[in-house]
Order: structure tokens, then C-alpha cells, then sequence
């Protein structure tokens, strides 16, 4: 159980449930609460109760607080405020010819929004006015486009009842309507008659419609043959729904006799609802009069559509992600599964190589202790003489390379010695060839002089 406080922001509006934690709330009290598009002021209509899970869409925010004589002020400036924007905006939507009709402009509580509601036949390019606006304003600007039945439920007016119309008034939602609706309910099918002040068809048409498809279950279709109390076929004339009356035209031989006959009389069963069709020519003429679900919907019902969205997207989150998460730990325990076995191998071609090991260092030793007990005292005499011979030839071999190390040395230093020589007496040449040149010059010059 969940417990939700119910709360309507405008006249004939929707009721959002919120969560009204410790505060004492009662029906008509005024309230400040955090919604979609801010803080702003509602009115208790549903006092503080206990409901159903599955009753709460989304998870419920809390009420701020109890509004006090200085939020009704508050109230009571932004409504003069929205009248000065409005008459703004209409000058602006003028200025820059844009095709679209006005319809209210709303402040939020906080005035950290300001809302602009317009009808319009398609879509509109209204960027530049947006700048504008949000120059002159200071603030956030937004434009939402809406239908002629949520313009005429801004409005208000009187329907042709004389009474005060209904969507302005006390319904909240707008219900489809059809016209096979009317047709069911023997109206004329002058769109004239069967239409609102807003120009699609009455909302009333819809009150009364369950009951006409009872009564029309209980009535023959006319033309259709039905037994009369006297035990006489006849067959249907016409047809009374609000009555339950039956006329029945009854062949008496020579002439034919028009009877009335009420339902229990003619002891009828209970048919099937019948599809009413309507002709082309009835579409035709009463095109443009049912509301298709027109993209243009009110903030309200946006809401809810985004709050069901938002639900779908959570839940889809939530089970991608579950999705996800198994996805991986399936594949970190094959990953683990895999490494165990890659080291069960290892661990047993390491058990088996070192086994091996084993085997062939056993081997050897016995093959060597073998060897070494066959082996005779004279194959060691023999080993020894060997060797002896070995180390004589290595020493004479080294006394050798001694002797050509030096003689190798003693050349060495008596060509550098003559490199040295050679190079002295090529710089004496020089020398005297560079004095012969300079006396040369110089007797050179004395000539000249």
C-alpha cells in the first residue's frame, strides 16, 4: 500500500497523485509541489489515503509545503503578468507573420517558465519568435501547439444546452467520439446539430451511448419478420428505442394492417450489437468532425504519455542491463574455466617433463657407474700417459707464441722508427723548399725596385 495525496493544477483538470508525507491536507487546501515543468500551486481534491501498488505509475514526489497568504500573492501577480505577456506575444506573433492564433500564456509558480498555448493548422517554424520572446522576458520561453477541443476547454463558453460546456467544467479527459455514434442514436446527421462550440462532434454523445446499444440489443432491426402475440408473422415498420415500441405491419388477406407492440411482447431474445455502416456520402459530408488523436495534445495528458514512456524506458533499461550482466559473468566463468583447464595442462606437462628428467638422469647414472666399474687399471695408466703428453705440447706450443709475440713487437717499433725518419727528412725538404721561395720573392721585388 501506497499512501498519495490527489492534486489538480487548473479548473477541469487532471489529478496527479503525490506524496504527502507528514503533512495534515484536506480537500480545497492549496498546496506547493515539484512537477514537470517547476514548483507550482495545486488544490487537494483527494485528501490523504492508502492505495495500490499497481494504482502508482511512477514513483510519487513529496509536497513541499502548505501554501500561505504570500504564495496566493504570488498567484495573484503572475496572473496580471500573464496578461501583459499575452499582448506581447500577440504583437510579436503579428510582427513576424507567422499563421497561428493565440491562445493563453501561463507563468510557473516560480517564474522560472513562461508557457505560451496556440492553435495552428500545421506545423509551425517558430524560432525566431522564441528568441524574441525570450529577449523581452528574461526567462524560458515555450511555445506548445495544441487542439481546437483543449483551446475550447481554455476558454470556456455555453454549449447549445445553455449550460456551461462540459470539458471546461468538470471533464478532465476528452473521450473519442464518433459518428457512428450519432447514427446509433437516430440523430440527424447535420453537422450543425451533432457538433460543439469547438466544431468537432459533442462530448455528450458519448454519456448516452451504452445505454442506446442496450436498448438497440433489444430490438428487432426493421425490415425483420417477428411473431406477434396473435401468432401472426409480420414484419418490421419502425422501431422506438427510448419507448421499446415496435411497429409491425400485419398481412389480413386483402389488406395490410399497421400494429404497435411493445419488446416483451414480441418476446425477443437479446441480439448482438450490430456494426452500424455509414454510406459515402455520410462520410463525405461529416468529414473533419471526429478529433482523430491529432498530435496536439494538452500538458496533461503530455505528461502522462511521457510518465508511461519514461516507465517503458525504465523497465527496458532495467532488463537490458540484467541482460548484460549475465552476458558477462557467463562469459568471465567460461573465461575462468578456461584459464583452470590451460593450467591443469601446464601443471601436468610440467609434472610429466620433470618426470622424464628424472627417468634419464636416473639412466645415465647407472650407465656411467657401469662404465666406470668396467673400465681397467691399464685404461687409466693409459689416460694418464695421454694427458702428461698433452700438457708438454701445450707448454712448448706457448713458448712459441712467446717468441713470435716479441720478434712481432721488435718489427713493429722498427717501422715506426723509420715512418719517423721518413717523415723528419720530408719536413726538412720542405722547409728548405719554402726558404728557397722566399728568397726568391724577395730578390724578386728588389729587381723591381
Amino acid at each position: 500500500m501506497v499512501k498519495i495525496v490527489g492534486i489538480r493544477f487548473r479548473t477541469a483538470g487532471k489529478i496527479y497523485y503525490f506524496d504527502p508525507l507528514d503533512f495534515e491536507l484536506e480537500t480545497a487546501m492549496h498546496v506547493i509541489v515539484e512537477t514537470a515543468r517547476g514548483i507550482e500551486m495545486g488544490t487537494v481534491l483527494i485528501p490523504p489515503k492508502e492505495v495500490e501498488d499497481d494504482k502508482v505509475v511512477s514513483t510519487l514526489k513529496p509536497v513541499i509545503r502548505i501554501a500561505t497568504d504570500e504564495d496566493e500573492k504570488i498567484i495573484s501577480k503572475n496572473k496580471d503578468k500573464e496578461k501583459e505577456a499575452f499582448a506581447i506575444c500577440k504583437e510579436k506573433i503579428i510582427k513576424h507573420g507567422l499563421e497561428m492564433k493565440l491562445v493563453d500564456a501561463e507563468y510557473t509558480f516560480d517564474n522560472n517558465k513562461l508557457l505560451f498555448y496556440f492553435t495552428a493548422d500545421g506545423r509551425i517554424d517558430f524560432r525566431d519568435l522564441v528568441k524574441d520572446l525570450a529577449s523581452v522576458f528574461r526567462t524560458r520561453i515555450e511555445l506548445r501547439q495544441i487542439g481546437v477541443r483543449d483551446e475550447t476547454k481554455m476558454m470556456g463558453g455555453i454549449g447549445i444546452c445553455g449550460r456551461a460546456l462540459c470539458c471546461s467544467s468538470y471533464l478532465s479527459d476528452f473521450v473519442p467520439v464518433s459518428i457512428k455514434m450519432a447514427k446509433e442514436q437516430n440523430l440527424s446527421l447535420n453537422p450543425t446539430k451533432i457538433s460543439g462550440v469547438c466544431g468537432r462532434l459533442m462530448c455528450c454523445l458519448k454519456y448516452e451511448q451504452d445505454t442506446y446499444e442496450y436498448l438497440n440489443s433489444r430490438l428487432p432491426a426493421v425490415g425483420e419478420k417477428v411473431n406477434t402475440p396473435e401468432g401472426i408473422v409480420g414484419e418490421v415498420k419502425s422501431i422506438s428505442v427510448l419507448r421499446q415500441l415496435v411497429k409491425v405491419i400485419i398481412d389480413n388477406g386483402d389488406e395490410k394492417e399497421l400494429r404497435e407492440y411493445t419488446v416483451d411482447e414480441l418476446k425477443l431474445k437479446p441480439r448482438q450489437r450490430k456494426d452500424v455502416k455509414l454510406t459515402a456520402e455520410e462520410i463525405a459530408e461529416l468529414k473533419g468532425l471526429e478529433d482523430n488523436d491529432s498530435p496536439e495534445t494538452t500538458d496533461e495528458n503530455r505528461n502522462q504519455r511521457n510518465d508511461r514512456r519514461r516507465e517503458r524506458n525504465d523497465r527496458t533499461e532495467r532488463n537490458d542491463r540484467a541482460e548484460r550482466n549475465d552476458r558477462t559473468e557467463r562469459n568471465d566463468r567460461a573465461e575462468r574455466n578456461d584459464r583452470t583447464e590451460r593450467n591443469d595442462k601446464t601443471e601436468r606437462n610440467d609434472r610429466t617433463e620433470k618426470n622424464d628428467r628424472s627417468d634419464r638422469y636416473r639412466n645415465d647414472s647407472g650407465r656411467n657407474d657401469i662404465n666406470k666399474n668396467n673400465t681397467s687399471k691399464g685404461d687409466f695408466r693409459r689416460d694418464h700417459e695421454e694427458s702428461r703428453r698433452n700438457d708438454e705440447n701445450n707448454e712448448e706450443n706457448n713458448h712459441v707464441n712467446e717468441e713470435n709475440r716479441k720478434r712481432q713487437k721488435n718489427y713493429n717499433k722498427y717501422n715506426k722508427n723509420n715512418r719517423y725518419n721518413k717523415n723528419r727528412n720530408k719536413n726538412r725538404e720542405y722547409r728548405k723548399d719554402s726558404d728557397y721561395k722566399k728568397n726568391y720573392d724577395r730578390e724578386k721585388q728588389d729587381d723591381k725596385q
